[in-house]
């Protein structure tokens, strides 16, 4: 889930923000812990912004959506642009937490690959909504949030890049990120592509990544 203006942005240098305590203030907004219910909004307002763009759903109707009326909305989030903020922050924060926990937890190069696509393809096929909403809406963002959500992906991309050059040796670091940019081009088209039953989807794309990263 690396849209075109953020892969550009990467190219820049830029330092990682620590990471966020549940309560604290981040991206201009404040980040509430994650109810049940604030996850539920979250997953409404993140079917909607894919369908029908971030500026095109209004308050109101994400309220009604959710079963409240829209200033109720407010109780949960100070605003839309907070919505979406800890929408794209929380999913980077994961994304980037859970390719480390599964490079953490592999014997070498090629298992770390491998837990690496097989988590993302998870990700990919679960919330293809997300996908969207990140390529289309990024810059959308406030300002901290989309300098946050930028490191956090370059986090991410530096995680499948040095597995990527572990496994191919020869390769330069610069090679490496685009390799790793390639596979979430591949594993990232799940809301464009034909659908198939989930099953299929995963052994469809698994298969294609192992065959672009030469693990096959």
């Amino acid at each position: 889930m690396i849209p075109l203006a953020v892969w550009q942005a990467q190219q820049r240098p830029v330092a990682l923000p620590a990471p966020r305590a549940p309560h604290e203030a981040s991206a201009g907004t404040s980040l509430g812990p994650v109810t049940p219910r604030r996850q539920q909004i979250l997953d409404i307002a993140a079917d909607l912004f894919a369908a029908r763009g971030f500026h095109g759903v209004s308050v109101a109707e994400l309220g009604s959506a959710c079963g409240i009326t829209g200033p109720a909305l407010y109780k949960h989030f100070e605003s839309k642009d907070a919505m979406l903020a800890e929408m794209l922050v929380s999913i980077s924060e994961t994304l980037l937490a859970e390719g480390r926990s599964r490079v953490a937890g592999a014997d070498g190069p090629r298992e770390a690959l491998e837990a690496l696509v097989e988590w993302h393809i998870q990700f990919a096929i679960e919330h293809p909504a997300l996908i969207v909403v990140q390529d289309r809406d990024w810059s959308s963002l406030p300002d901290e949030a989309r300098e946050r959500v930028r490191a956090l992906q370059r986090a991410y991309v530096d995680v499948w890049a040095t597995q990527v050059r572990r496994f191919h040796t020869g390769l330069s670091p610069e090679a490496s990120r685009t390799r790793a940019h390639v596979l979430f081009g591949l594993l990232n088209s799940t809301p464009h592509s034909g659908r198939l039953p989930d099953p299929q989807m995963h052994d469809v794309l698994r298969d294609m990544a192992h065959g672009a990263l030469g693990l096959t």
